[in-house]
Protein backbone atom coordinates (compact mmCIF):
# COMPACT_ATOMS: atom_id res chain seq x y z
CA UNK A 1 0.00 0.00 0.00
CA UNK A 2 2.86 2.59 0.56
CA UNK A 3 3.71 2.77 -3.07
CA UNK A 4 0.29 3.75 -3.66
CA UNK A 5 0.44 5.97 -0.77
CA UNK A 6 3.33 7.74 -2.08
CA UNK A 7 1.08 7.92 -5.50
CA UNK A 8 -1.68 9.21 -4.68
CA UNK A 9 0.67 12.14 -2.34
CA UNK A 10 2.57 13.08 -5.79
CA UNK A 11 -0.27 13.52 -7.73
CA UNK A 12 -2.09 15.57 -4.73
CA UNK A 13 0.90 18.14 -4.94
CA UNK A 14 1.99 18.02 -8.69
CA UNK A 15 -2.29 18.92 -9.29
CA UNK A 16 -2.00 21.56 -6.40
CA UNK A 17 1.48 23.25 -8.31
CA UNK A 18 -0.54 23.01 -11.49
CA UNK A 19 -3.29 24.83 -9.98
CA UNK A 20 -0.98 27.49 -8.30
CA UNK A 21 0.84 28.22 -11.33
CA UNK A 22 -2.25 28.55 -13.27
CA UNK A 23 -3.25 31.41 -10.43
CA UNK A 24 -0.17 33.06 -11.38
CA UNK A 25 -1.42 34.21 -14.70
CA UNK A 26 -4.07 36.26 -16.96
CA UNK A 27 -5.56 36.62 -19.72
CA UNK A 28 -6.37 40.26 -21.07
CA UNK A 29 -8.20 40.62 -23.58
CA UNK A 30 -7.53 44.03 -25.92
CA UNK A 31 -7.63 45.74 -29.39
CA UNK A 32 -4.39 44.58 -30.91
CA UNK A 33 -1.86 47.02 -32.95
CA UNK A 34 -0.36 50.64 -31.97
CA UNK A 35 -2.92 50.10 -28.59
CA UNK A 36 -1.86 46.85 -27.54
CA UNK A 37 1.32 47.73 -27.70
CA UNK A 38 1.72 51.05 -25.95
CA UNK A 39 -0.17 48.61 -23.03
CA UNK A 40 1.78 46.20 -23.29
CA UNK A 41 4.98 48.55 -22.32
CA UNK A 42 3.13 50.87 -20.07
CA UNK A 43 0.75 48.38 -18.24
CA UNK A 44 0.79 44.60 -18.68
CA UNK A 45 5.12 44.18 -18.20
CA UNK A 46 5.22 46.58 -15.13
CA UNK A 47 2.37 44.59 -13.68
CA UNK A 48 4.26 41.71 -14.63
CA UNK A 49 7.30 42.91 -12.97
CA UNK A 50 5.47 44.15 -9.73
CA UNK A 51 3.11 40.80 -9.08
CA UNK A 52 4.80 37.99 -10.44
CA UNK A 53 1.55 37.28 -12.55
CA UNK A 54 2.07 36.58 -16.21
CA UNK A 55 0.10 38.18 -18.98
CA UNK A 56 -1.55 36.44 -21.58
CA UNK A 57 -2.81 38.67 -24.25
CA UNK A 58 -5.87 38.43 -26.88
CA UNK A 59 -7.31 40.29 -29.22
CA UNK A 60 -10.07 41.53 -30.78
CA UNK A 61 -12.17 44.02 -32.81
CA UNK A 62 -14.61 45.35 -30.07
CA UNK A 63 -18.45 44.70 -29.73
CA UNK A 64 -20.39 42.41 -27.07
CA UNK A 65 -20.38 39.18 -29.76
CA UNK A 66 -16.68 38.41 -29.54
CA UNK A 67 -17.64 37.84 -24.90
CA UNK A 68 -20.15 35.87 -25.85
CA UNK A 69 -18.65 33.60 -28.51
CA UNK A 70 -14.41 33.42 -26.80
CA UNK A 71 -14.78 34.44 -22.96
CA UNK A 72 -15.04 31.16 -21.81
CA UNK A 73 -13.76 29.01 -24.67
CA UNK A 74 -10.07 31.65 -24.32
CA UNK A 75 -10.77 31.67 -20.39
CA UNK A 76 -10.48 35.78 -20.45
CA UNK A 77 -10.22 37.77 -17.51
CA UNK A 78 -10.49 40.67 -17.78
CA UNK A 79 -11.37 43.09 -21.34
CA UNK A 80 -10.62 46.05 -22.58
CA UNK A 81 -14.34 47.56 -24.19
CA UNK A 82 -15.81 50.70 -24.77
CA UNK A 83 -18.33 51.81 -22.36
CA UNK A 84 -21.06 51.18 -24.00
CA UNK A 85 -21.02 47.33 -25.28
CA UNK A 86 -19.53 47.53 -21.86
CA UNK A 87 -23.25 48.58 -20.29
CA UNK A 88 -24.64 46.28 -23.26
CA UNK A 89 -22.70 42.98 -21.87
CA UNK A 90 -23.36 43.64 -18.06
CA UNK A 91 -27.64 44.38 -18.71
CA UNK A 92 -26.85 40.52 -19.96
CA UNK A 93 -25.14 39.10 -17.51
CA UNK A 94 -21.83 38.77 -20.15
CA UNK A 95 -19.63 40.81 -16.96
CA UNK A 96 -19.46 40.68 -13.46
CA UNK A 97 -20.05 43.25 -11.21
CA UNK A 98 -17.72 45.20 -9.43
CA UNK A 99 -17.12 46.77 -6.14
CA UNK A 100 -14.80 49.03 -7.05
CA UNK A 101 -14.15 50.69 -3.64
CA UNK A 102 -12.36 47.50 -2.79
CA UNK A 103 -10.35 46.99 -6.30
CA UNK A 104 -9.24 50.68 -7.29
CA UNK A 105 -6.05 52.68 -5.18
CA UNK A 106 -7.32 55.69 -3.52
CA UNK A 107 -5.98 59.02 -4.23
CA UNK A 108 -3.56 60.69 -2.19
CA UNK A 109 -5.30 63.60 -1.52
CA UNK A 110 -9.29 64.11 -1.49
CA UNK A 111 -12.13 60.99 -2.68
CA UNK A 112 -11.85 57.89 -5.14
CA UNK A 113 -14.68 58.96 -6.94
CA UNK A 114 -13.66 62.56 -7.14
CA UNK A 115 -10.53 61.39 -8.81
CA UNK A 116 -12.28 60.09 -11.41
CA UNK A 117 -14.09 61.67 -14.52
CA UNK A 118 -17.70 62.01 -14.06
CA UNK A 119 -19.32 58.67 -14.89
CA UNK A 120 -16.48 56.91 -14.52
CA UNK A 121 -17.83 54.60 -12.85
CA UNK A 122 -20.53 51.49 -14.14
CA UNK A 123 -22.14 48.63 -12.48
CA UNK A 124 -19.50 46.23 -14.02
CA UNK A 125 -16.91 48.35 -15.16
CA UNK A 126 -14.56 51.24 -14.71
CA UNK A 127 -13.02 53.92 -17.70
CA UNK A 128 -9.31 54.07 -17.50
CA UNK A 129 -8.60 56.32 -20.95
CA UNK A 130 -10.82 58.65 -22.84
CA UNK A 131 -10.49 58.52 -26.63
CA UNK A 132 -11.85 60.09 -29.76
CA UNK A 133 -13.03 58.82 -33.08
CA UNK A 134 -12.11 61.20 -35.26
CA UNK A 135 -11.20 61.46 -39.35
CA UNK A 136 -7.74 61.40 -40.80
CA UNK A 137 -6.46 62.64 -44.47
CA UNK A 138 -3.74 62.08 -46.76
CA UNK A 139 -1.85 65.00 -47.19
CA UNK A 140 -0.31 64.04 -50.91
CA UNK A 141 -4.48 63.79 -51.95
CA UNK A 142 -4.82 67.48 -50.96
CA UNK A 143 -2.30 69.40 -51.72
CA UNK A 144 -3.66 72.60 -51.57
CA UNK A 145 -6.81 73.25 -49.77
CA UNK A 146 -6.73 70.89 -46.73
CA UNK A 147 -10.35 69.94 -45.31
CA UNK A 148 -11.19 70.98 -41.33
CA UNK A 149 -14.41 70.24 -40.84
CA UNK A 150 -16.77 67.47 -40.65
CA UNK A 151 -18.44 68.71 -43.68
CA UNK A 152 -15.63 67.61 -45.77
CA UNK A 153 -15.98 64.34 -45.17
CA UNK A 154 -19.52 64.41 -47.39
CA UNK A 155 -18.03 66.68 -50.32
CA UNK A 156 -16.58 64.76 -52.69
CA UNK A 157 -16.70 67.52 -55.11
CA UNK A 158 -14.07 69.46 -52.95
CA UNK A 159 -12.40 66.69 -51.63
CA UNK A 160 -12.09 63.62 -53.91
CA UNK A 161 -11.38 60.76 -53.13
CA UNK A 162 -12.28 57.11 -51.10
CA UNK A 163 -13.69 57.46 -47.85
CA UNK A 164 -12.40 54.76 -45.03
CA UNK A 165 -15.37 54.27 -42.75
CA UNK A 166 -15.99 51.20 -40.23
CA UNK A 167 -19.01 48.71 -40.75
CA UNK A 168 -20.90 50.44 -38.38
CA UNK A 169 -23.72 52.83 -37.64
CA UNK A 170 -21.47 54.44 -34.93
CA UNK A 171 -20.26 57.82 -34.80
CA UNK A 172 -20.99 58.18 -38.60
CA UNK A 173 -24.66 58.78 -38.48
CA UNK A 174 -24.07 61.35 -36.09
CA UNK A 175 -21.61 63.17 -38.19
CA UNK A 176 -24.13 62.84 -40.83
CA UNK A 177 -26.58 65.01 -39.12
CA UNK A 178 -23.36 67.62 -38.02
CA UNK A 179 -22.46 67.89 -41.51
CA UNK A 180 -26.41 68.88 -42.15
CA UNK A 181 -26.10 71.70 -39.89
CA UNK A 182 -28.01 69.75 -36.86
CA UNK A 183 -26.15 71.47 -33.78
CA UNK A 184 -24.47 68.95 -31.43
CA UNK A 185 -27.25 69.47 -28.32
CA UNK A 186 -29.76 68.01 -30.86
CA UNK A 187 -27.93 65.06 -32.43
CA UNK A 188 -28.86 62.52 -30.45
CA UNK A 189 -32.80 63.39 -29.77
CA UNK A 190 -33.11 63.80 -33.58
CA UNK A 191 -30.99 60.40 -34.12
CA UNK A 192 -33.64 58.48 -31.89
CA UNK A 193 -36.90 59.24 -34.05
CA UNK A 194 -37.27 58.47 -37.99
CA UNK A 195 -36.82 61.73 -39.68
CA UNK A 196 -33.09 61.52 -37.64
CA UNK A 197 -32.63 58.42 -38.98
CA UNK A 198 -33.37 59.33 -42.49
CA UNK A 199 -32.07 62.58 -42.51
CA UNK A 200 -28.36 61.10 -41.45
CA UNK A 201 -28.83 57.63 -43.75
CA UNK A 202 -29.72 60.29 -47.00
CA UNK A 203 -26.57 61.88 -45.91
CA UNK A 204 -24.66 58.84 -46.21
CA UNK A 205 -26.11 57.94 -49.17
CA UNK A 206 -24.07 61.18 -50.69
CA UNK A 207 -20.54 59.12 -50.56
CA UNK A 208 -21.91 55.48 -50.77
CA UNK A 209 -20.17 55.07 -54.03
CA UNK A 210 -16.64 56.03 -52.06
CA UNK A 211 -16.65 54.15 -48.52
CA UNK A 212 -14.46 51.50 -48.21
CA UNK A 213 -15.24 49.89 -45.36
CA UNK A 214 -13.24 48.62 -42.27
CA UNK A 215 -13.60 46.27 -39.41
CA UNK A 216 -10.34 45.94 -37.47
CA UNK A 217 -9.11 49.89 -36.21
CA UNK A 218 -5.49 49.34 -37.35
CA UNK A 219 -6.66 49.73 -41.20
CA UNK A 220 -7.61 53.20 -41.83
CA UNK A 221 -3.99 54.20 -41.02
CA UNK A 222 -2.64 51.70 -43.33
CA UNK A 223 -5.24 52.27 -45.62
CA UNK A 224 -4.25 56.01 -45.55
CA UNK A 225 -1.08 55.41 -45.99
CA UNK A 226 -1.75 52.99 -49.01
CA UNK A 227 -2.88 55.74 -50.81
CA UNK A 228 -6.36 53.55 -50.94
CA UNK A 229 -8.47 56.24 -49.70
CA UNK A 230 -7.95 59.85 -49.14
CA UNK A 231 -9.79 59.91 -45.67
CA UNK A 232 -10.31 57.40 -43.20
CA UNK A 233 -12.79 57.75 -39.88
CA UNK A 234 -10.48 55.93 -36.93
CA UNK A 235 -9.15 56.39 -33.11
CA UNK A 236 -7.12 59.37 -32.19
CA UNK A 237 -4.51 57.15 -31.10
CA UNK A 238 -4.09 54.81 -33.84
CA UNK A 239 -3.43 57.95 -36.47
CA UNK A 240 -0.72 59.33 -33.86
CA UNK A 241 0.91 56.51 -33.86
CA UNK A 242 1.28 56.19 -37.50
CA UNK A 243 1.89 59.67 -38.59
CA UNK A 244 4.62 59.20 -35.62
CA UNK A 245 6.12 55.81 -36.19
CA UNK A 246 5.58 54.70 -39.68
CA UNK A 247 5.79 58.59 -40.78
CA UNK A 248 2.74 58.35 -43.02
CA UNK A 249 1.82 61.72 -44.91
CA UNK A 250 -1.72 61.98 -42.40
CA UNK A 251 -3.19 64.48 -40.61
CA UNK A 252 -6.03 64.65 -37.94
CA UNK A 253 -8.97 66.35 -38.30
CA UNK A 254 -10.03 67.87 -34.97
CA UNK A 255 -13.72 69.12 -35.78
CA UNK A 256 -16.71 67.23 -34.28
CA UNK A 257 -14.58 64.36 -33.14
CA UNK A 258 -16.34 61.72 -30.85
CA UNK A 259 -14.93 61.55 -27.26
CA UNK A 260 -15.86 58.31 -25.66
CA UNK A 261 -14.40 56.04 -22.49
CA UNK A 262 -12.50 53.30 -22.66
CA UNK A 263 -13.35 50.69 -19.71
CA UNK A 264 -11.92 47.69 -17.81
CA UNK A 265 -14.40 44.86 -17.31
CA UNK A 266 -14.25 41.36 -16.00
CA UNK A 267 -16.57 38.30 -18.19
CA UNK A 268 -18.81 36.49 -15.38
CA UNK A 269 -16.84 33.38 -16.72
CA UNK A 270 -13.78 34.33 -15.14
CA UNK A 271 -11.91 32.16 -12.76
CA UNK A 272 -8.98 33.70 -12.18
CA UNK A 273 -11.21 36.69 -10.55
CA UNK A 274 -8.59 37.61 -7.98
CA UNK A 275 -6.20 38.31 -10.49
CA UNK A 276 -8.43 39.77 -12.42
CA UNK A 277 -8.73 42.48 -9.54
CA UNK A 278 -5.63 43.00 -9.05
CA UNK A 279 -4.85 43.92 -12.46
CA UNK A 280 -7.80 46.61 -12.71
CA UNK A 281 -6.46 48.25 -9.87
CA UNK A 282 -2.88 48.55 -10.56
CA UNK A 283 -3.95 49.55 -14.39
CA UNK A 284 -5.82 52.30 -13.35
CA UNK A 285 -3.06 53.68 -10.57
CA UNK A 286 -2.05 57.61 -11.79
CA UNK A 287 1.13 56.34 -12.73
CA UNK A 288 0.22 53.56 -15.27
CA UNK A 289 -2.48 55.98 -16.69
CA UNK A 290 -0.39 58.52 -17.05
CA UNK A 291 2.31 55.84 -18.56
CA UNK A 292 -0.07 55.17 -21.21
CA UNK A 293 -0.57 58.24 -22.29
CA UNK A 294 3.34 59.15 -23.06
CA UNK A 295 3.06 55.86 -25.64
CA UNK A 296 -0.44 56.64 -27.09
CA UNK A 297 -2.36 59.83 -26.54
CA UNK A 298 -5.57 58.68 -24.55
CA UNK A 299 -6.16 60.61 -21.91
CA UNK A 300 -6.23 59.06 -18.61
CA UNK A 301 -9.28 59.21 -16.59
CA UNK A 302 -7.73 60.32 -13.10
CA UNK A 303 -7.26 63.83 -12.39
CA UNK A 304 -4.31 62.92 -10.33
CA UNK A 305 -2.87 61.43 -13.37
CA UNK A 306 -2.93 64.41 -15.88
CA UNK A 307 -0.20 66.54 -14.41
CA UNK A 308 1.73 63.41 -14.83
CA UNK A 309 1.58 63.15 -18.07
CA UNK A 310 5.14 63.85 -19.67
CA UNK A 311 6.86 63.24 -22.96
CA UNK A 312 6.40 60.43 -25.55
CA UNK A 313 8.47 57.71 -24.60
CA UNK A 314 10.71 57.45 -28.02
CA UNK A 315 10.14 60.97 -29.64
CA UNK A 316 9.83 63.05 -26.71
CA UNK A 317 6.88 64.66 -27.93
CA UNK A 318 4.89 66.47 -25.06
CA UNK A 319 1.70 64.00 -25.10
CA UNK A 320 -0.38 66.56 -23.35
CA UNK A 321 -0.85 68.48 -26.10
CA UNK A 322 -2.18 65.37 -28.20
CA UNK A 323 -4.66 64.05 -25.97
CA UNK A 324 -8.29 64.32 -27.12
CA UNK A 325 -9.78 66.32 -24.52
CA UNK A 326 -7.42 69.52 -24.12
CA UNK A 327 -9.06 72.65 -23.87
CA UNK A 328 -7.60 73.88 -27.82
CA UNK A 329 -10.18 70.75 -29.15
CA UNK A 330 -13.24 71.62 -27.77
CA UNK A 331 -14.31 73.86 -30.25
CA UNK A 332 -17.15 71.37 -31.73
CA UNK A 333 -16.96 68.08 -29.67
CA UNK A 334 -19.24 64.89 -29.78
CA UNK A 335 -19.69 63.53 -26.25
CA UNK A 336 -20.55 59.36 -26.76
CA UNK A 337 -23.87 58.99 -25.07
CA UNK A 338 -22.93 55.54 -23.97
CA UNK A 339 -26.57 55.11 -22.08
CA UNK A 340 -28.28 55.67 -25.65
CA UNK A 341 -26.09 53.62 -27.63
CA UNK A 342 -26.29 50.83 -25.40
CA UNK A 343 -30.13 50.97 -25.42
CA UNK A 344 -30.53 51.71 -29.83
CA UNK A 345 -27.72 49.54 -30.66
CA UNK A 346 -30.22 46.68 -31.71
CA UNK A 347 -32.31 49.78 -34.01
CA UNK A 348 -29.14 51.11 -35.24
CA UNK A 349 -27.57 48.30 -36.06
CA UNK A 350 -30.97 46.52 -38.15
CA UNK A 351 -31.36 49.82 -39.84
CA UNK A 352 -27.38 50.02 -40.85
CA UNK A 353 -27.90 46.28 -42.21
CA UNK A 354 -31.08 47.47 -44.21
CA UNK A 355 -28.86 50.23 -45.45
CA UNK A 356 -25.99 48.40 -46.51
CA UNK A 357 -28.60 45.77 -48.84
CA UNK A 358 -30.28 48.35 -50.08
CA UNK A 359 -27.04 50.23 -51.29
CA UNK A 360 -25.99 46.36 -53.06
CA UNK A 361 -28.65 46.23 -55.19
Amino acid sequence: MRPLRLILILAVFCALARAGLAAEQITVVSWGGAYEAAQRRAIFAPFTAQTGIKVNIKAYSGGVEPLRQRAAAEGWDVIDMTEDDAISACGEGALSPLALDDILVPPRRGSLVGDFERGAFQKCSVAQNIYATVFAYSQTAFPGIKPNRVEDFFDLKRFPGMRALQRSPDVILEWALLAEGVPVAQVYDLLSTERGLKVAFGKLEEIRSAIVWWTDPAEPPALLAKGEVAMASGFNGRFFAASNSERAPLAIVWDSQQIGYEVWAIPSGSKNRENAEAFIGFATQPDQLARLAEHIPYAPTRHSALSRVGLHWRTQVPMRYHLPNTPRRNERVLYRDSQWYASTRALRQRRFEDWLAKTQD
